[in-house]
């Protein structure tokens, strides 16, 4: 008894600083997937571009982000994960300081690009440097804690994006990460403990595969409704980009050593909260990127108030997640999940049954607060189960094929919710973006719908993964001391 108090002592520092320090990033990058999205009105005012170009705007990073998190998990196996940590975060820092330098839509598709690039290298090592730093019996709280700051980005992205909107420039979303990055890289390097996974092997082949297959795929998508569902560019995105990944899929299960083996899939638990993540993502991703274009375009109110009345949804995970990675300690993450995905869900139903054109406030608070109290349910809960399913050696894959899947839904989200938005209405009036925007919600609705069926594949306790992840906790301080 004594001996477990004096080893959770010794590590109460280094616990806090990764947490202090991955948090901080993890909040960087989940931002930068919505903090766009109250701007969207400025930008399209400022440097023109169609409902496709605002598309990009959110997916050139979303897009990036995805595709490049294995690797860069795999890097960071390679190389070192504090090294490569530092690395990702000098990279997002230079790309948003030439976002916020952009003067048209193209380059500030391709500054997102890039910033999506340091995001894919930094986010995945994020859980893997804080699973290994936190003792066994404080990681359900200290996973709970990282989540309640990945649901204030959510939370805060909408709100942020809005102000530095309204009260100063569109530009300043991105300034905003330059000081906090150029804080953290001298305090990564001194703070946190390096490490790697021996005999970790890049997978290059695997990487262009999947990361040519999601590109064809989203950009068919995203012109589907301009270009034709029939042309030639999107019928040659989809086809050649569905090709590709079930060669991403085929090169999974064949080869020696893949960026994602396919073996992970077997784990039903593993399955079924990637699965989940990803529809839990296109629902929730899609929607907002409509709702806040809703809120300025159709209600009328600024962006500022937009952010702020989508606080009841957004922000409810700051207040929630915590006690529910500590409730999913207690009685295992698959109900904690499963009713998070459910509420989730409902609260998008329920949105899109009673949008219209002069839908008041009051009437959208109701399902605003279902879908938050979903969402903060589902964040914390999901980190935990997934670090449970699979060995401490495959903990970087997981962590890297979780995100990437929640960036692809994110991805296919915008996309195909945009999609049925612009094939049913259009921004020509109040009326038109509401008649686009109801169907729309209903896919979404499904789909987190669907998450919550899934999330029920999940294991009641994944007892036999966890021990191992125990045994392993104080491995990352034996690599700094033989080093």
């Amino acid at each position: 008894m004594h001996t477990q108090d004096t080893t959770d002592t010794k590590l109460r520092g280094p616990a806090v600083w990764a947490l202090v320090l991955t948090g901080v990033a993890s909040f960087m990058a989940a931002l930068d997937n919505l903090v766009v999205t109250t701007a969207l009105p400025a930008i399209r005012e400022d440097l023109g571009g169609k409902l496709e170009d605002l598309e990009w705007t959110v997916n050139a990073y979303t897009l990036t982000f995805a595709v490049l998190l294995m690797f860069g998990a795999a890097l960071g196996d390679r190389f070192g994960r504090r090294r490569l940590f530092i690395v990702g975060l000098t990279v997002f820092t230079g790309a948003s300081a030439a976002a916020a330098l952009s003067t048209g839509i193209d380059a500030l598709i391709a500054a997102r690009a890039v910033q999506g690039v340091g995001a894919a290298i930094m986010m995945p090592l994020t859980l893997t440097l804080l699973t290994a730093a936190v003792p066994a019996a404080r990681r359900g709280m200290a996973l709970g804690i990282y989540g309640a700051v990945t649901g204030l980005a959510v939370a805060s992205g909408p709100l942020i994006g809005g102000s530095l909107t309204e009260h100063i420039s569109w530009q300043w979303i991105f300034w905003l990460n330059v000081p906090i990055g150029l804080a953290l890289i001298p305090l990564a390097r001194l703070r946190l403990a390096e490490s790697t996974a021996p005999g970790a092997r890049l997978d290059i082949p695997g990487t262009l595969l999947i990361s040519g297959g999601l590109f064809g795929i989203v950009y068919a998508l995203v012109n589907a409704n301009s270009e034709g569902w029939t042309s030639a560019p999107v019928l040659t995105g989809l086809i050649v980009g569905s090709a590709l990944v079930g060669g991403f899929i085929h090169h999974g299960f064949n080869n020696a050593n893949p960026m994602l083996p396919m073996r992970l899939f077997r784990d039903r638990g593993f399955l079924g909260i990637n699965l989940a993540s990803l529809l839990m993502f296109l629902g929730m991703f899609g929607s907002i990127f409509l709702l806040s274009q809703f809120l300025q375009g159709v209600a009328g109110y600024s962006p500022t108030e937009a952010g702020l009345r989508m606080l009841p949804w957004t922000g409810m995970p700051m207040i929630i997640a915590p006690l529910a990675g500590i409730l999913s300690d207690r009685i295992g993450g698959r109900p904690v999940v499963a009713a998070g995905l459910a509420f989730q869900a409902l609260g998008l139903g329920w949105f899109a049954a009673i949008l219209s054109a002069d839908v008041s406030y009051a009437a959208q608070l109701p399902p605003l607060i279902l879908s938050g109290i979903g969402m903060a349910l589902y964040f914390a809960p999901a980190a935990n189960v997934l670090m449970s399913t699979v060995a401490p050696a495959d903990q970087g894959k997981a962590s890297g094929t979780n995100n990437a899947l929640r960036e692809v839904g994110g991805a296919l989200g915008v996309a195909v919710l945009a999609s049925v938005f612009s094939s049913q209405g259009g921004y020509e009036s109040p009326q038109a973006f509401t008649d686009g925007t109801v169907p729309a919600l209903w896919i979404g609705a499904g789909a987190v719908a669907l998450a919550a069926g899934l999330a029920l594949l999940v294991p009641r306790k994944a007892k036999a993964a966890q021990a191992p992840a125990s045994r392993t906790a104080a491995v990352p301080d034996k690599v700094p001391a033989a080093g």
